[in-house]
């Protein structure tokens, strides 16, 4: 016999030795357990709207509290008052339109329009100078 024969011998047994343990793992798993398998229908839709809830609870109802509360930031948006956006840049709303546009005066030169819903925070009065 040469080499190769054997060693496709070899492997042979080997393969049917990982078979026979593969079908032993799979009988015991398929043994009955004297336990019924059946559960009840409505226990799946119970844990739905379970997950339901949950999601609900932890997602939507947080951001709808946050969008309405910016929301109202930006009603609440005036001339004189002090501003942050979301670039970052902080200054002083110069005019307000009614197409939802903002005009921010940066310093004394610069001004800059900016869409009302980038603003992010209505500043304390007298942040700019503090800064």
């Amino acid at each position: 016999m040469c080499n190769n024969e054997l060693f496709l011998e070899k492997c042979g047994a080997v393969n049917h030795y990982l078979e026979d343990c593969m079908n032993i793992f799979i009988f015991d798993a398929i043994a009955d357990t004297g336990i019924s398998s059946q559960s009840n229908p409505y226990s799946i839709i119970i844990m739905l709207v379970i997950f339901a809830a949950i999601f609900y609870f932890l997602i939507f109802r947080p951001q709808q509290k946050r969008n309405r509360v910016h929301k109202e930031l930006m009603n609440a948006i005036s001339k004189d008052d002090e501003i942050a956006t979301v670039g970052g840049l902080i200054g002083r709303v110069t005019k307000v339109t009614e197409t939802g546009y903002v005009f921010v005066s940066l310093n004394e030169i610069n001004e800059v329009i900016v869409k009302r819903d980038c603003i992010t925070a209505i500043l304390p009065k007298g942040t700019i100078q503090a800064l």
